[in-house]
Parts: C-alpha cells; sequence; structure tokens
C-alpha cells in the first residue's frame, strides 16, 4: 500500500492493473461509502478493472483506513471539502485525466458533487446507493447501526479495516444525526453534470429510498438507471454479477462513442 500527500494529509492508494486491458482506456477512481476504506472494497475494485480495461485507483479519505487519523469532527460540508477539494488534488498528484469516478454511499455523493462542481472533465461517473438529500429512513438506519454498536463487537469487527474504527464510526453517525444536517441536500449540482452517469441502487435500500436515484435521473443529462431486486445498500456484495455487467456495458458505451 502506498499513501500519498494531499493537503496535510497522508491518504493510502493503490493502484489496480487491469487483466485485460483497454488501450486509452481512462482509470477509475473508486470513493469508499462512509464507514469504508481500501480493504473493505476486498476484490471488488479488482474485478471491475478486469471486467472494464480501466486500471482501478482505490483509496481511502482522511480519517479511514490507514490514512491520517481524524483530528477534527466532521462538518455538513464534509462531503462539498472531499469533492471539490481533496479529490481534485489527489487527481493531480496521480496525474489521472479524465477519469471514471465510482463511488458507493457517501462515495457516491462525494462523486456527484464533483462531477457537478469541479471543472476537472471526466469519463462518467457510476454512483452507488448514493445520498442527494437527508431521507426519514437513512436517519433511522444509522440510528439503527448506533444501537447495534452499542450492545456488539461491531466497533471491534470495524477495526480490521481501520487505524481507528471508534472515530469513524462516532464522526460518521454524529454528522448524519445532527440537526444541522437535516437541511443537506446536493441537488443544486445535478444539471450541471456534464458527463455520463450510472446510478445504482438496491430496492431494499436500508439506508435510502429509490426517490435518491430517481432525482440524479430527473435532473442530470445523461443517466442510465439500474435499480436491483434482493439488494440492500451494498449492491457489489449483494449483486456483484449484475453490478459489473451494468458498469462494463456503461464503460463500453462511453469509451466506443469516443473512438
Amino acid at each position: 500500500m502506498k499513501t500519498v500527500r494531499i493537503l496535510d494529509t497522508d491518504l493510502e492508494f493503490v493502484r489496480l492493473a487491469s487483466a485485460h486491458p483497454r488501450a486509452g482506456a481512462p482509470a477509475m477512481v473508486f470513493l469508499h461509502e462512509g464507514l469504508g476504506s481500501i480493504s473493505m472494497w476486498r476484490d471488488f475494485p479488482q474485478k471491475v478493472a478486469d471486467a472494464t480495461g480501466c486500471e482501478a485507483v482505490v483509496y481511502s479519505r482522511y480519517g479511514y483506513g490507514r490514512s491520517t487519523p481524524r483530528s477534527a469532527p466532521n462538518t455538513p460540508r464534509y462531503m462539498h471539502e472531499q469533492a471539490l477539494d481533496v479529490l481534485p488534488a489527489l487527481l493531480d498528484a496521480l496525474e489521472l485525466e479524465r477519469p471514471f469516478l465510482f463511488g458507493h454511499s457517501d462515495g457516491g455523493s462525494i462523486s456527484l458533487i464533483n462531477a457537478g462542481g469541479s471543472p476537472r472533465p471526466l469519463s462518467g461517473i457510476v454512483v452507488m446507493a448514493p445520498h442527494v438529500l437527508v431521507e426519514e429512513i437513512t436517519l433511522a438506519g444509522i440510528r439503527d447501526a448506533v444501537a447495534v454498536a452499542a450492545r456488539t463487537d461491531l466497533i471491534q469487527r470495524l477495526g480490521r479495516y481501520h487505524a481507528d474504527a471508534a472515530t469513524v464510526f462516532e464522526a460518521w453517525q454524529r454528522i448524519w444525526l445532527s440537526p444541522e444536517f437535516r437541511a443537506w441536500n446536493i441537488e443544486e449540482y445535478l444539471p450541471r453534470i456534464a458527463c455520463p452517469v450510472m446510478a445504482i441502487q438496491g430496492e431494499d435500500d436500508e439506508y435510502g429510498t429509490l426517490d435518491q436515484i430517481d432525482r440524479i435521473a430527473g435532473q442530470a443529462r445523461d443517466v442510465d438507471l439500474v435499480k436491483l431486486a434482493d439488494c440492500r445498500h451494498s449492491p457489489h456484495k449483494d449483486q456483484p454479477a449484475a453490478v459489473i455487467e451494468a458498469v462494463a456495458g456503461f464503460v463500453d458505451r462511453i469509451l466506443d462513442t469516443q473512438q
């Protein structure tokens, strides 16, 4: 695992070559969920790389995984900061031009903000179980997770993936359940997204309704919707084959039109 210095923090990252590289294909950058990290993706980014011909670039955000531990709580603009400040600096440092972004949950929201709020061109974005506004089902799911953490070894198990799992969990639940976060909404960025979007969500998502991706389809210009039955908040775990097939088709459509 390598690290890169970004805005006074060290971020762990890994670059995974495709087993079937496609000439001229841009990299695909993976952005994890609110409790995620590089290691929590497991072998999924490599499988996507092999299916699409794109190099996979996977990193852990500030405070997550083995990146610089968190020293301050999240603010209501923490995803904006990641999207508009940190991610552009990371892409510059790794010299990634016109990448695809692949974001899960919080990572999907960060991808949407970046695509609609940064001048850097992207080849496309895949957002999986993203949030564009705060729903009661999301808050209820987080409250349930807090209750589970209080009576089980959830934090200890998260410690396999994070240097400071307790702080990761506390920062995540505290900002989402705070009164000042209730008005959080990123729909203003959707009409500004110039690149194609694939929005994927499970029909049984315990952290959001399908209204989240329907709003994306209703406001962004070029959106492919994928709604998966028998699937919860992590489609890459519940329905990996369906997700990989959809993403490979999305990448083919975009890259074929560029030839």
